[in-house]
C-alpha cells in the first residue's frame, strides 16, 4: 500500500511539475503598428525662452507651443502630403514655408 501511495505521490508531483514549467514554455506573440505619418520638428535658440512659447500652426490649425517640436525633443506628426507650416510669435511670422512630406519623413526647420 505505501509503494501505490509513494508511486501516487511521484505521479501528481510529476504531473504538477509539469503543468506549471509548460506554462512559461508557451509561444508568445508580440505585434506592432509602425506610425510612418511625416513628423515635425524645429530647430531653434532653447535659450530664448520667449521665442519656445512661439506658436506653431500647420494649415491653419494651431499645433502648439514651438519648444513642445524642438528637435531631439519632440516631433509634430501630420499626414502625408502638402502643408503649410507657420510659426509666429505675437503678430510677427518667425517662419511661413510649404512643404511636401511624405510617409516616413522627418523634417526640421529653422527658427530664427
Amino acid at each position: 500500500m505505501n509503494t501505490i501511495r509513494s508511486t501516487l505521490k511521484a505521479v501528481l508531483a510529476a504531473a504538477w511539475l509539469a503543468g506549471a514549467t509548460a506554462c512559461v514554455q508557451m509561444p508568445t506573440e508580440t505585434q506592432q503598428v509602425a506610425d510612418m505619418r511625416p513628423q515635425i520638428t524645429f530647430e531653434f535658440d532653447r535659450a530664448n525662452a520667449a521665442l519656445a512659447t512661439a506658436r506653431v500652426s500647420v494649415d491653419g490649425l494651431e499645433a502648439g507651443a514651438l519648444g513642445d517640436f524642438a528637435k531631439g525633443l519632440g516631433t509634430l506628426r501630420v499626414l502625408p502630403g502638402n502643408h503649410l507650416v507657420r510659426v509666429a510669435q505675437g503678430a510677427q511670422v518667425l517662419l511661413e514655408e510649404k512643404v511636401y512630406l511624405g510617409d516616413g519623413v522627418t523634417r526640421s526647420f529653422i527658427v530664427k
